[in-house]
Order: C-alpha cells, then sequence, then structure tokens
C-alpha cells in the first residue's frame, strides 16, 4: 500500500507544539486536511484490494470509513480557508494537494 508512507509522513510533519496564533493554526489545518486526504488515499486504496473478499457489510463499512475521511478533508479545507480569510491571505497554502 503505497499511500501509508505518505500518510506517515504527513503525520510525522505535524507540529509538536499547539499553534500560537491564527497563522499557526491555519498551517495546522492545512497539515491535517493533508493527512486526511492521505488517508481516504490507503482507504480507497485498501477498498481496492479487499472489495473481492469482503462480505456486503464489511464492504459497506470500509466505503463509508473512506466517504468519512473525504469529508474530513473537506471539513478541514473549509476550516483552513475560514482562517485564511481572517488572515487576509486566501492565498493557496503550501500544502495544497489537488485532489
Amino acid at each position: 500500500m503505497s499511500d501509508i508512507q505518505a500518510l506517515l509522513d504527513a503525520l510525522r510533519g505535524l507540529p509538536p507544539a499547539r499553534p500560537s496564533g491564527l497563522a499557526e493554526a491555519e498551517d495546522l489545518l492545512a497539515r491535517l486536511r493533508s493527512a486526511a486526504a492521505r488517508w481516504a488515499d490507503v482507504l480507497s486504496e485498501a477498498e481496492e484490494a479487499c472489495r473481492q473478499h469482503l462480505p456486503p457489510g464489511a464492504e459497506a463499512a470500509l466505503t463509508l470509513a473512506y466517504r468519512r475521511a473525504e469529508e474530513s478533508y473537506v471539513e478541514l479545507e473549509i476550516a483552513r480557508r475560514d482562517c485564511a480569510e481572517h488572515l487576509g491571505c486566501a492565498q493557496p497554502h503550501a500544502h495544497d494537494r489537488i485532489r
């Protein structure tokens, strides 16, 4: 599962300290959003790899987990953009990732 390393790298990139202001909070949200996207990628890959072996309930649960990961990505992007707008810099963030 090639996306696991990318997820681990995203998690390792999280800052060890709490944000001290809005700019650092926006950066943290961007990093969390990136990790959420990587987690969704891992779940999507697992879903594809396991689909033919899973009973219907397990397949439905895995599909739901993937959708929730995608929803987390979207919600974190909404939060990040709100922070960026309050900072007056609604420019794309360095951690932006085209999905």
